[in-house]
C-alpha cells in the first residue's frame, strides 16, 4: 500500500524527539523527507534514550554539521542532491577527510539507476543501503535500530581501546603517583565500556593515608569520566548532591556495594586509608552476574595497587627527607640556617627546566643539590666559622670538602645519590678551568654541577654570612653577569637573568631565620 511507504506524502506535523540522546544527521535536499524521517522516528527509543535529529539540505552542509557532531551515531544520506554524487563525496569526506569511523552511514536514494548499490557498496564505506521506494516506517525502524546497535559496540570497542591505551602508557611507569591515577582512569573506562552502563563514573579515595589524617578525610575524586571528567581532585562532597552523598557515605562506613536503580557504589578494601569508592552513574539495565562479578574483582584489586603505589611514594619521600635533614644539618653546623639548600634546590629546578630538561630531569637535581656542600662535614669548625678571610692553607683545607662529599656518596646505584655525587664534586668547578677540585673546563663539568654554581653563589652573595654582609640584588646581577664565561656557564647565566624575579621570589618566600 502505497500510505505504508515512508517518503509517501504526508501532511502531519512533526512530532518532537526526546531530550537529546543518540544524534541522528538526516542529509536530503527535500525538506519532506526530513519531516517525515522525524515523524516516523518520533517515538523511537534504544537504550532508554531517544533521537536527536540535525538537518542538512547539501553535501557542504552535511561536511560541516559532521564536524560539529562527530558523536552523530547515524547520518541518513541522499545520494543525488547538488549533484549526482554529492551524497557519494559525502560519505567520503566523512571516512577519509574527517577521519570519522564510527558514524554508521545509511545511504538512500530515489535513483537507484544513479547509483549502483554493488558498486556503491564495495567503492565506498557505506553501513547500509537502501531505496526511498522500499525503505518503509517499519523497516527504517529496524535499519536504525540494527545501526544503533553496531554504533554502540563500536564505542564500547573505542573504549576498550583507549582505556587499555591509558593502562600500557601508565604501566610504563606505575610508581609514580600521576600514572597510577591514569591507570585507573583506564581500568575505569574499560569497565564502564564492557558492563551496561553510561559514561558517567568516578574512582575516590580518602585523603588519610597510613593511619595519618593529611585532610579531614574528605573522598576525593582519583579518576573520573563523563560528567566527572573535571572533577579530578575535587572532593566528592562539590560534586555530588545530597542524597547521591548520603549513599557514597553508607557504602564507605558499611564496607559494601550499594545497588540503586541507575547506578552502583562499590566499596574498595584500603590499608592505606579509611577506603575508596568506585562509583558508576546512568545504568541502562540491570547488572549481570558477568557486570557484578567485574566490579567486584575491581573492588579487590584496583585499591591494592594504590596502597603499593602510596607506600613507594613514602619511602621516595622518607629518602628525600632524610637528603634535606642532613644538608641542613650541615648547613647548621657552619651557622647557617638550612634554608640556603631548600632555596638554592628551587633555583636548580628552575634553570633545569629553562635549559629543556625534563620534570624528573628536574625533580632529581632539585632533590640532589641539597648534598652540594655535604663534604663540610670533615672540614673543621675553625674554617668553617672564621668570620675573616680565609689563609691560604686554610683555604685548601676548605677546597677539600668538594671530594669529601663525593667520596661520600660515590659508588651509590641509586639515583638521587649518584646526582648528589655529581654535583659535590663539580659546583666548584668554573667554566674557564680555574676552579676546583680537578680543573674542569667548559662543558666538562657536568651541567648538575654548573647549575648548582650558579645557584649556590646567587643565594650566598643574597644572604648574609658570618664574614660578610648580603649584597644587594643589583650588584648580585652585575656580578654574575660579568662572570659569563668565567665562573659560569654563559648559557645558564642567560636564563638566571631572565628569571631574576623568580628567584628573588625563592628568596622571599624561604628568608633565613635565626
Amino acid at each position: 500500500m502505497v500510505s505504508d511507504f515512508l517518503f509517501a506524502d504526508d501532511d502531519s506535523e512533526v512530532v518532537e524527539t526526546l531530550e537529546s540522546n543518540w544524534k541522528i544527521l538526516i542529509v536530503d535536499d527535500e525538506p519532506e523527507v526530513h519531516a517525515v524521517t522525524k515523524l516516523a522516528l518520533s517515538d523511537f527509543s534504544f537504550q532508554h534514550k531517544g533521537l536527536e535529529f540535525y538537518s542538512a539540505y547539501s553535501g557542504e552542509e552535511a561536511k560541516k554539521l559532521i564536524h560539529e557532531h562527530p558523536d552523530a551515531a547515524i547520518i541518513l544520506l541522499d545520494v543525488v542532491m547538488e549533484t549526482d554524487d554529492a551524497g557519494l563525496r559525502v560519505a567520503e569526506y566523512i571516512r577519509q577527510q574527517a577521519q570519522n569511523n564510527f558514524v554508521r552511514i545509511i545511504l538512500r536514494t530515489g535513483q537507484p539507476g544513479q547509483a549502483p548499490e554493488r558498486q556503491v557498496i564495495v567503492n565506498y564505506d557505506i553501513n547500509d543501503y537502501k531505496s526511498k521506494t522500499e525503505l518503509t516506517a517499519q523497516k527504517l525502524f529496524t535499519v536504525i535500530m540494527a545501526s544503533l546497535r553496531s554504533y554502540r559496540d563500536i564505542i564500547a570497542i573505542e573504549e576498550n581501546r583507549k582505556g587499555l591505551e591509558k593502562i600500557i602508557s601508565a604501566s610504563t611507569n606505575l610508581f609514580s603517583i600521576h600514572s597510577m591515577e591514569s591507570f585507573i582512569s583506564g581500568i575505569v573506562q574499560q569497565l564502564t565500556s564492557v558492563i551496561s552502563s553510561g559514561r558517567e563514573a568516578m574512582y575516590a579515595t580518602t585523603l588519610v593515608a597510613n593511619g595519618i589524617e593529611e585532610g579531614n578525610g574528605d573522598l576525593i575524586v582519583v579518576a573520573g569520566q563523563g560528567d566527572f571528567a573535571d572533577a579530578e581532585g575535587k572532593a566528592v562532597k562539590s560534586v555530588l548532591n545530597e542524597d547521591m552523598m548520603g549513599a557514597f557515605i553508607t557504602a564507605l562506613n558499611n564496607k559494601e556495594i550499594v545497588y540503586g536503580d541507575d547506578y552502583v557504589i562499590a566499596y574498595c578494601q584500603s590499608k592505606s586509608c579509611k577506603g575508596s569508592l568506585l562509583y558508576i552513574a546512568g545504568l541502562n539495565d540491570e547488572l549481570s552476574p558477568t557486570d557484578k562479578h567485574l566490579i567486584e574483582l575491581f573492588t579487590n584489586s584496583v585499591q591494592l595497587a594504590y596502597d603499593n603505589v602510596l607506600l613507594t611514594r613514602d619511602l621516595e619521600d622518607t629518602q628525600r627527607e632524610i637528603v634535606m635533614r642532613l644538608s641542613e644539618a650541615v648547613e647548621c653546623r657552619s651557622k647557617e640556617t638550612g634554608n640556603h639548600v631548600k632555596r638554592v634546590s628551587l633555583y636548580c629546578r628552575s634553570l633545569a627546566l629553562k635549559l629543556g630538561m625534563s620534570e624528573d630531569e628536574a625533580d632529581k637535581i632539585m632533590r640532589a643539590s641539597p648534598l652540594h656542600d655535604l663534604g663540610k662535614i670533615g672540614i673543621s669548625d675553625d674554617i668553617l666559622h672564621k668570620p675573616a678571610k680565609l689563609s691560604d692553607e686554610e683555604r685548601t683545607d676548605m677546597k677539600e670538602h668538594a671530594l669529601l662529599g663525593f667520596n661520600l656518596l660515590q659508588g651509590s646505584d641509586r639515583p638521587l645519590i649518584k646526582a648528589g655525587a655529581i654535583i659535590a664534586k663539580d659546583h666548584h668547578e668554573k667554566w674557564d678551568g680555574s676552579g676546583y677540585p680537578e680543573g674542569k673546563k667548559g662543558e666538562d663539568i657536568h651541567v648538575y654541577g654548573r647549575i648548582v654554581a650558579l645557584a649556590d653563589v646567587y643565594d650566598a652573595l643574597r644572604n648574609e654570612r658570618c664574614y660578610k654582609d648580603a649584597w644587594p640584588k643589583q650588584k648580585v646581577i652585575d656580578y654574575i653577569a660579568g662572570q659569563a664565561g668565567k665562573h659560569f656557564d654563559p648559557t645558564i647565566v642567560g636564563h638566571f637573568l631572565d628569571s631574576i624575579d623568580e628567584f628573588e621570589a625563592i628568596l622571599n618566600k624561604y628568608p633565613d631565620q635565626e
